[in-house]
């Protein structure tokens, strides 16, 4: 039986896996051992589903349904500067209307919806957690896009396997590949599924090769983006180069768009400094950042913490 978009449905997160969470990390990154890593990355499904079963309703509440950053021009919203961001990846990826394309790690499905209707191709979003499943299938009814964006639940680790050889035309992932135990076997499994001559584009979530682990405040800040942001594994820009290459894949284009001199950096909306929003609305978002934005949710989640609204 299926529950209508008005009807409430069961809430399908796992408390327990919430309450875990954390302790694939030791809190003192100088502490951090070979188990630990290799906990992280053999339990990666257990690692990305505890956070974001935490996390995806904070994201929509601060974010909104496109899970990642982008660049800024001077005067132009969030939500604009999100959604330009998309069409790039979607012009660059040169997608033409009637294609299939799949969606790795669509969260729920913000970048599908909008790359649908931008491009007129059909999407097919995969996520193993299910509650973002969930949430996807339902705000792409509400977008009455239900025909043309389409999600599954499903290990991206094993797109073959679920999903065959050669079926889609392209296949691109935004912010998500990070969480893979390795980039070699997700990228692998992303030709798999491309029919000849398909392309896949990808926004990578990787540390800059100015990185070194072996200076301790790189390797801090790594843990710290590990820890919160449910990554099993922080690697090096280097590394993804070299597993696009090794399973056989031609990069045609290459960038790292944090580079470029843009008058509004791609961070801000982090920092908490009002004087930078854009826009009015773009007020009320950077203002859930700051020190009293931070303040209200904790309490906020609080008080609903112990009225049972929310796990």
């Amino acid at each position: 039986m299926l529950a209508g978009e008005n009807q409430p449905q069961a809430d399908v997160r796992v408390k327990e896996r919430m309450d875990n969470y954390t302790k694939y990390w030791e809190k003192n990154p100088d502490q951090e051992s070979e188990t630990n890593h290799d906990n992280r990355l053999g339990s990666y499904t257990d690692v990305v589903n505890g956070y974001y079963d935490g996390a995806t309703q904070v994201y929509e509440y601060a974010w909104g349904s496109s899970f990642h950053f982008s660049r800024f021009y001077k005067g132009e919203g969030f939500y604009q500067a999100l959604a330009r961001h998309e069409h790039y990846l979607a012009a660059q990826m040169q997608l033409r209307p009637g294609m299939r394309v799949l969606d790795v790690g669509c969260g729920v499905g913000g970048p599908a919806r909008e790359i649908a209707t931008f491009t007129d191709v059909n999407i097919v979003g995969v996520n193993n957690n299910e509650f973002q499943v969930q949430r996807a299938r339902k705000y792409t009814k509400r977008a009455g896009l239900e025909k043309q964006v389409t999600f599954v639940q499903g290990d991206f680790m094993k797109l073959a396997e679920q999903f065959g050889e050669n079926s889609f035309d392209a296949v691109y992932a935004i912010e998500a590949t990070c969480h893979a135990p390795s980039w070699e076997s997700i990228y692998g499994e992303m030709k798999k599924v491309l029919k000849p001559g398909g392309v896949f584009g990808v926004y990578e979530w990787c540390m800059t090769d100015d990185w070194d682990p072996s200076i301790p405040s790189h390797k801090n800040l790594a843990h710290r983006l590990e820890i919160g942001n449910g990554i099993p594994q922080m690697r090096p820009l280097r590394d993804a180069r070299k597993a696009l290459c090794d399973v056989g894949l031609k990069i045609e284009h290459e960038e790292d768009l944090a580079q470029r001199s843009d008058q509004v950096p791609w961070y801000y909306p982090l920092e908490g400094d009002m004087s930078k929003a854009q826009t009015l609305w773009d007020l009320v978002l950077v203002w859930r950042t700051s020190r009293s934005g931070q303040i209200v949710t904790h309490t906020g989640l609080r008080l609903l913490e112990m009225l049972g609204l929310v796990p």
